[in-house]
């Protein structure tokens, strides 16, 4: 039921031995990110290690700019891995959109850019941070507008930065059913607290709550649930605390 966003454990390496600690943690399945397949080596090495470890990997995030360049590449190594659902995780900046029409043109961009993925029998959404949910000068949201102009697209709901975009989640949970096929389940640490780790906590040991959450998630058809924390300063620490909280929802 739970897989392990890598991402999480960027700073620990080497890949085979994270794969390894994932899997005695209790988690079945990963979620890719972008370094792992920068190459056809390292596509060959994460396809040896996940065979190795039993683990699964059926969710990944790709870079909007080789989604939108690469799409026969993509879909190789989505197929050499096993995923079944592709994200754009982020925008730069620089990138983004100042007010809804532009927010509204970047969701038909997202549309236009999944249209050989999801010709291939795949999913494909965009995953949130908390940008989206601060309100333009209009005061419209621009995580609305985006699915206004893709409305294909499904949706990794990263629930933590929601909260920390100044959303409540459950609203936007019951709006957007069906269209949530994976959530990241990550947690905030009390105001003040966890600094070093960029105030992210284990889940289950912050202030997001997550039981509520997760069966909101579960009854609007979410069928991944990804954990992940931006930056852990024990990755083991984090992976067996977070399974060991959920295990009890």
């Amino acid at each position: 039921m739970f897989s392990y966003q890598l991402y999480s454990s960027r700073n620990f390496p080497p890949l085979s031995e994270t794969l390894k600690m994932v899997a005695a943690a209790g988690y079945t399945g990963t979620e890719g990110y972008g370094a792992l397949y920068a190459d056809d080596a390292a596509v060959a090495q994460l396809t040896a290690a996940l065979k190795e470890t039993g683990l699964s990997m059926k969710t990944g995030h790709f870079s909007l700019q080789m989604l939108e360049d690469e799409p026969e590449k993509v879909l190789a190594i989505a197929r050499a891995v096993g995923i079944e659902d592709i994200y754009c995780p982020y925008i730069m900046p620089d990138d983004r959109p100042t007010d809804a029409a532009g927010w509204r043109a970047f969701g038909a961009r997202l549309e236009k850019a999944g249209k050989p993925y999801r010709d291939a029998g795949l999913g494909f959404g965009w995953h949130n941070h908390d940008f989206e949910f601060k309100a333009l000068p209009d005061g419209s949201i621009p995580q609305a507008a985006i699915f206004e102009g893709g409305p294909n697209l499904q949706w990794e709901m990263d629930v933590a930065w929601v909260i920390r975009g100044g959303a409540d989640p459950l609203p936007w949970i019951e709006k957007h059913k069906g269209r949530i096929t994976a959530a990241h389940v990550k947690d905030i640490a009390p105001a003040g607290e966890n600094k070093a780790e960029d105030g992210w906590a284990d889940v289950g040991h912050g202030t997001v709550n997550w039981p509520q959450l997760y069966a909101a998630l579960r009854a609007a058809g979410c069928k991944h649930f990804v954990m992940e924390h931006d930056n852990p300063a024990d990755h083991a620490r984090f992976a067996a605390r977070s399974i060991a909280s959920a295990k009890k929802w």
